[in-house]
């Protein structure tokens, strides 16, 4: 068996610790996204045993995902779950389809101000959302609703003691977590969700706090295949975007994740075409079983990483784990509080956001600050969706303007010509900059332009170029010399 297996033991304790912290975020990410938690446990044992068992990222452990959240529950709420097994399924398929094109490498061509940006508007989303089951309250359903609703929702929670229970029980869980590093050795052996969930269990059980549980309905009532009258949903123009957005962001979340995880370990690196591949196979098994959608988790992985894991036998013992307790102990998420739940999560959106990273940027670019700012700003006033794809346009808005980076450079000696010097990237961008000034330069003057000095001179800017010089020379003036690059 050692020889066969020889990092057995190694990957054997890696897969206890990644099991006991993807148990309460796999229960805590279905029942904010308003699904039955037991479709979380489904999600994190396909995650595990079908897509750990492929060729991709050997060490990275895919699952429901915090940053998919939002999402997920506004598809919920707008199409209704059996559409969302649809959703689901045609996203994995597409994202296998990318994977056998070879277009998972480009997936690191996008903006990482854009990703950032949008994993901080996700986080933001997700600590509004979940202040109210906090707070033993209803959400509004809008991001912008969310947010000026917590004020009010606070005040009458002050005046309620079931309230107050719930919310000091979802502060003490994230009180936990903060403080969980600070904790002996032995008792960090224990991942810091777990025991945070574990400690408000015990304290509402010992304590008797009116706080609401996690609804139990059977691993196999909860799974439920979508019917062939939800596909018809596809003829509708919301769900191909959701279908679009789903697909692009758990691809990007899932490879940026893959590249993060590269960092944490000196094995084999990730084949990214074969890793999208096997994100999208999880995917399209998640959507025939109803299940919410997976992504690449880097809490999870970088616990599996750290906690010794060798091979993708630490990622299948995980999901064997998971499979074992959704059969034979689910009725014990019926002794889950809400708000401890609700804490796990307030914690992982505040984690979402790069406050470092943006401090960072704003020092150094503050173009690329700017982006993820209103890439986050847009997904909590808009939606997900629109948000990205406002980020993405404003990425590449500030590549396309940098591109066309364009200087000029007028010497005037007082007599004979006027030397003039352009330098850089002439495209249309910068045309009418270029023409204002040149035809700014006196009509009775003979002038040099040198263009020798030009990266690059597209059509509209040749054109526009020839077209001024001939004007220039019109006026019985010496005709315009051009220098162009050897």
């Amino acid at each position: 068996m050692t020889n066969t297996f020889p990092h057995l033991r190694q990957d054997f304790t890696a897969s206890l610790v990644v099991f006991l912290v993807a148990l309460p975020l796999c229960v805590g990410v279905a029942v904010a996204s308003g699904v039955p938690a037991e479709l979380g446990l489904v999600t994190g044992i396909v995650g595990g045993i079908v897509t750990g068992l492929m060729r991709g990222s050997s060490l990275q452990v895919s699952g429901p995902a915090a940053g998919l959240t939002v999402l997920v529950f506004e598809s919920v709420q707008q199409f209704g779950l059996p559409a969302l097994g649809v959703i689901v399924l045609v996203s994995g398929v597409l994202q296998m389809t990318m994977g056998a094109l070879r277009l998972g490498r480009w997936f690191r061509a996008i903006s990482v101000s854009v990703v950032e940006g949008m994993l901080a508007g996700i986080g933001l989303v997700l600590i509004a959302g979940q202040l109210y089951p906090a707070l033993a309250a209803e959400a509004p359903d809008s991001g912008p609703g969310k947010i000026a609703g917590l004020p009010g929702a606070l005040a009458d929670a002050l005046g309620d003691a079931d309230a107050l229970a719930s919310l000091a029980l979802g502060a003490g869980t994230i009180a936990v977590l903060v403080l969980w590093k600070l904790a002996p050795a032995a008792m960090r052996v224990v991942p810091g969700p777990l025991a945070a969930v574990g400690l408000a269990t015990l304290a509402a059980m010992a304590l008797g706090l009116p706080v609401a549980t996690v609804e139990v309905q059977g691993l196999l009532g909860s799974i439920q295949p979508p019917p062939l009258s939800a596909f018809g949903e596809l003829a509708g123009l919301g769900v191909l975007g959701t279908i679009v957005a789903f697909t692009l962001i758990a691809s990007a979340e899932s490879l940026f994740s893959a590249a993060a995880v590269d960092r944490l370990h000196d094995g084999p690196r990730t084949a990214y075409d074969k890793e999208l591949f096997a994100q999208g196979a999880g995917n399209t098994i998640c959507g025939l079983l109803g299940a919410l959608p997976m992504t690449a988790v880097i809490v999870r992985s970088a616990a599996n990483v750290q906690a010794g894991a060798r091979t993708k036998a630490s990622r299948v013992l995980h999901g064997v784990w998971l499979l074992l307790f959704a059969a034979l102990l689910p009725d014990v998420l019926g002794y889950i509080p809400i708000p401890a739940l609700a804490g796990i999560l307030v914690y992982s959106g505040a984690k979402l956001i790069p406050v470092r990273a943006l401090a960072v940027l704003w020092r150094e670019s503050r173009g690329e600050a700017l982006i993820l700012v209103v890439t986050a700003v847009s997904i909590v006033a808009v939606s997900m969706f629109e948000g990205v794809l406002i980020g993405l346009a404003l990425a590449i808005g500030k590549t396309a303007w940098e591109a066309s980076h364009v200087r000029l450079e007028f010497v005037d000696k007082g007599a004979g010509p006027v030397e003039a010097y352009l330098s850089g990237n002439a495209t249309f961008l910068r045309l009418p900059k270029i023409l204002d000034s040149l035809e700014a330069l006196p009509t009775d003057r003979p002038v040099r332009l040198d263009l020798s000095g030009l990266h690059h001179l597209d059509h509209a800017c040749r054109t526009a170029l020839e077209s001024w010089a001939e004007r220039h020379s019109s006026a019985g003036t010496e005709p315009v010399r051009l220098t162009t690059a050897r």
